[in-house]
């Protein structure tokens, strides 16, 4: 089942990169007391997420946090490693969480994976993206597959 608007984030732990390597975070940590953009895409360094997707966050990063958001947060189904790498690749440390959901655990409890199977992808996360408040869906918006639109920085700017 899909999560909706007024539903809880599933309690999961995902991995982050410190400066000592690898960590844990919990969904619960990273969400409580806090506005926070999550979007979510289907790879790193993949074409559509790198040319379009983080870079319009990466852009926007200071008028999400004008707007009130504390934390701007990118999830995808890739390891720690290859987040920060991206991450440093696309200029977003220090704008935007880069946060690893390796096993798709917490794509699947979000009722968002899809099959990336027949171009050698596995299981993946759809290309979506939600406020969330103290942990709370205030507002998910999921694309259409081959499309690029309600994710988008611009879009979820003005809807904020």
């Amino acid at each position: 089942m899909t999560i909706k608007v007024g539903d809880h984030l599933p309690s999961v732990t995902l991995m982050h990169m410190t400066e000592k390597g690898p960590a844990p975070v919990s969904t619960d940590d990273l969400f409580k007391g806090k506005k926070v953009v999550v979007f979510a895409l289907p790879g790193a360094f993949t074409p559509t997420c790198s040319a379009r997707h983080l870079p319009s966050y990466v852009e926007h990063a200071s008028d999400f946090k004008s707007k009130g958001i504390n934390d701007v947060v990118c999830i995808s189904v890739n390891d720690a490693f290859v987040m920060n790498a991206w991450g440093k690749d696309q200029h977003a440390n220090g704008k935007i969480q880069m946060i690893a959901d390796g096993n798709g655990e917490f794509t699947k409890k979000m009722g968002l994976e899809m099959d990336g199977s027949k171009f050698g992808m596995g299981i993946r996360s759809q290309r979506y993206a939600m406020l969330v408040d103290n942990g709370v869906v205030k507002n998910l918006e999921v694309e259409e597959p081959g499309a690029f639109k309600v994710s988008s920085a611009d879009h979820m700017l003005g809807l904020l």
